[in-house]
């Protein structure tokens, strides 16, 4: 499976941006599909994902009842609809996919494929 996400761009604080990560190879529904985040000198983290399985959505602390993952299996993309940004979470995102259990979902070694990121930049 190939992943690109796209959608990044400056914005600033409190504004909105959409990513979408489209998937080729492979129907992406079939697997956990994530957005991960890494901030400059920083490790990269979790943010949201849906499980396959059951089709729920988990967040981070951080991103819970600001951000929205959602899956549109028409276009074989997940998309991260980001609302009331924070200079905080500026950060190059990563949208993943993979087929681990639930315990796995938040976790970096829980995926097997990665889009190439995009740059997200609030300003202040």
């Amino acid at each position: 499976v190939q992943l690109q996400a796209s959608g990044g761009g400056l914005v600033q604080a409190g504004g909105s941006l959409r990513l979408s990560c489209a998937a080729s190879g492979g129907t992406l529904s079939r697997y956990n599909m994530a957005w991960f985040r890494q901030a400059p000198g920083k490790e990269r983290e979790f943010v949201a994902a849906v499980y396959r399985n059951n089709h729920r959505t988990y967040y981070s602390d951080s991103v819970t009842g600001r951000f929205t993952i959602s899956g549109d299996n028409t276009k074989n993309a997940v998309n991260l609809q980001m609302n009331g940004l924070k200079p905080e979470d500026t950060a190059v995102y990563y949208c993943a996919a993979g087929s681990s259990v639930l315990s796995y979902l938040r976790s970096l070694r829980g995926y097997n494929y990665w889009g190439q990121g995009t740059l997200v930049t609030v300003s202040s």
